[in-house]
């Protein structure tokens, strides 16, 4: 069932892109695997900005397609820093649609909350320095 139009958030998106026919699944309708592909980019932007360096993927706590992407949606990545650990950092990502330009809309179309670690250059686990306002 199509989620209620809605509006985007007030604050820039930390990852605009338009998916394109190569990334779709045999329905037609955009892969999920290239749509995780692209929220964990936007998560990963958070968390680096917020560890000041170096982040990689550790955790998806969870991931919830609310519905389709199509080739042509424009699509808004909003990641916020929901904790931060000694090493670690979770983050939420929602995924908005803008739709059918002639008409357009919005609707929220994923949400995910992923948990990245702070890496020194060489790979090991850092901690994560204070934020910094």
């Amino acid at each position: 069932m199509p989620e209620t139009p809605t509006r985007l958030p007030a604050e820039q998106p930390v990852l605009r892109v338009v998916p394109m026919p190569a990334d779709t699944n045999p329905a037609g309708d955009i892969f999920g695997g290239w749509v995780m592909a692209q929220v964990d980019i936007a998560g990963g932007v958070a968390a680096m900005r917020r560890a000041r360096g170096r982040v990689a993927t550790v955790a998806v706590n969870s991931f919830q397609f609310k519905q389709p992407v199509t080739v042509g949606d424009v699509l808004s990545f909003f990641a916020r820093v929901l904790r931060v650990g000694r090493t670690s950092i979770t983050v939420d990502v929602e995924v908005f649609a803008e739709r059918n330009p002639a008409r357009p809309y919005v609707v929220r179309v994923t949400e995910a909350q992923l948990t990245y670690v702070a890496l020194n250059g060489d790979g090991s686990k850092r901690e994560v320095p204070p934020d910094v306002a």
